[in-house]
């Protein structure tokens, strides 16, 4: 039996999002969403589900509402056992989802309400202006800001509105926002009575500001606030200096692109996310398996004749336990050998299986494990090094020239990522992104390989180019620029203090 389920998306941080709705969408064999949902949400879909984007913005339909909901009913009678109508917000607050229901009804379809966190809730709580409080408000009204079309009478009444509420929150109130106040103050609201707007709450977009009641329309059209943005009036606004958190975080709004590998980007996108990036995850790499993993496990089962064992990567680590797993073997397939790790991610997953290197060099680049090398006298011992199949010589020709013994071994291999580049292109046109990072020299050759380097030369007034370490940024040399940005210490948690450094100074 087929079912539809209306979901909210909530107020656009997709932490924010319910579980309910993740299990849903993971279960979806069709997803039909708006403008507002946010875009995030979207993988944790099955890679077989349709797909259809159905959004509204700004009275630009993609799809009438009468065409979603008659998608809706056919979607249904297709046969698809799980329909997701994902919707910002919540579906029943000023979300039409009430007459996509009804259609639904109509046509006999069976359905099911999953609720979403309101922005008029959280877009305010993450402004720092809570909607109630013992001092200042003791009840709140939510209000559309804008109307059904062909209504011949407003529905509002304003005299109640005016003097009735402690708080009102008027979702969709930009358009309207001179009528609205005008109204409120007609009615009898004191010219002086706090107003803020929110646009974007809970997102990176997020900006917000507190005026009055008189002067909020002359300064939203000053500083150039625009849909969607929430409009909230009453004494609560005053709280927001004090309890205002998230627009102090230090990258809010800044647009960072990562080029990382999909499959490594995680931790990166994370760290910049929490502390108000906007990021666009562009992966320029593919971290693809060998073909024939007949030479590693040949190598796995002979470890014994090592006496040395090098990880350059953090992939190198994964690709060599999951041969070495699925021949039956364990970490203690490894006693007796001395491993070295190039940094501390390699390091600290090593460690998670089992495995604490005996070596880590200062800095996190080939010739410092040479050189740490040598100073551990290897010359004379045989060294196995599983890596990447296309990477830097210089580890395996330097220790060789040292008298080791050097056995290179390819367990992976990167490859050019299939990124679509139209979405950062657009954000570099639109100055949306303030920095670039680079974490390798491939992902700096694969991402002049989809973004033009005459591109990025138009936008260097405006955007910072971050490199990892020195064989990055020589690499990046090569296409004619110098990095902005580059840490002393080669690792993610100094590229990211490194942006936060260069985004704090004053340009």
């Amino acid at each position: 039996m087929s079912i539809v389920y209306l979901v909210g998306s909530g107020p656009g941080d997709p932490g924010l999002f319910t579980v309910k709705g993740a299990e849903l969408l993971m279960t979806a064999d069709v997803v039909v969403y708006d403008w507002l949902a946010p875009k995030e949400l979207l993988t944790w879909c099955r890679e077989d589900a349709e797909l259809i984007y159905v959004g509204k913005k700004g009275g630009d339909h993609t799809l009438p509402q009468d065409q979603i909901n008659a998608l809706l009913v056919q979607k249904a009678r297709e046969g698809h056992e799980v329909i997701v109508r994902l919707k910002g917000g919540d579906p029943y607050m000023f979300g039409r989802g009430a007459e996509e229901v009804e259609e639904l009804v109509a046509a006999g379809i069976a359905f099911e309400v999953v609720p979403g966190v309101t922005s008029a809730i959280a877009a305010t709580a993450y402004a720092g202006i809570p909607l109630t409080h013992r001092d200042y408000a003791s009840s709140v009204s939510f209000i559309t800001g804008h109307e059904g079309e062909g209504k011949e009478e407003t529905a509002h009444r304003w005299e109640a509105l005016a003097k009735g509420t402690s708080t009102l929150v008027f979702f969709m109130g930009v358009k309207n926002l001179p009528t609205i106040t005008q109204n409120l103050m007609d009615h009898g609201m004191d010219p002086d009575m706090p107003a803020a707007l929110v646009h974007w709450g809970t997102t990176c977009r997020q900006r917000s500001f507190v005026s009055t009641l008189a002067k909020i329309t002359d300064e939203a059209k000053n500083l150039g606030y625009k849909p969607p943005s929430l409009l909230v009036v009453g004494k609560v606004c005053l709280l927001k200096p004090k309890l205002d958190w998230f627009e102090q975080r230090p990258l809010l709004g800044k647009g960072v692109v990562v080029t990382r590998a999909r499959e490594q980007a995680s931790e990166l996108l994370g760290t910049l996310q929490n502390l108000g990036a906007c990021c666009y995850e562009f992966p320029t790499i593919s971290i693809e398996p060998m073909d024939d993993y007949g030479p590693l496990e040949d190598a796995i089962l002979r470890l014994q004749e090592y006496d040395w064992l090098v990880f350059t990567s953090v992939n190198g680590v994964e690709f060599f336990f999951k041969v070495l797993h699925e021949i039956g073997l364990d970490a203690r397939a490894l006693g007796g050998l001395e491993v070295a790790a190039i940094g501390p991610a390699t390091a600290e997953r090593l460690t998670g299986y089992g495995i604490l290197p005996d070596f880590v060099p200062e800095k996190y680049v080939a010739e410092h494990v040479v050189q740490g090398l040598v100073e551990l006298e290897i010359k004379g011992k045989k060294v196995l090094i599983p890596r990447a199949e296309k990477a830097r010589e210089v580890l395996p020709e330097e220790l060789s020239k040292a008298g080791a013994q050097v056995d290179v071994l390819p367990v992976y291999r990167t490859s050019l990522a299939a990124s679509d580049p139209e979405e950062v292109r657009q954000a570099l046109a639109e100055e949306r992104i303030d920095y670039v990072t680079f974490t390798s020299s491939s992902t700096v050759d694969n991402f002049f390989k989809l973004v033009p380097a005459e591109e990025i030369k138009k936008h260097l007034g405006h955007l910072r180019l971050a490199c990892i370490g020195p064989i990055t940024a020589k690499t990046l040399q090569g296409y004619g620029f110098t990095p902005h940005i580059q840490p002393e210490e080669f690792t993610m948690p100094a590229l990211v203090q490194a942006i936060l450094e260069d985004a704090a100074q004053p340009k």
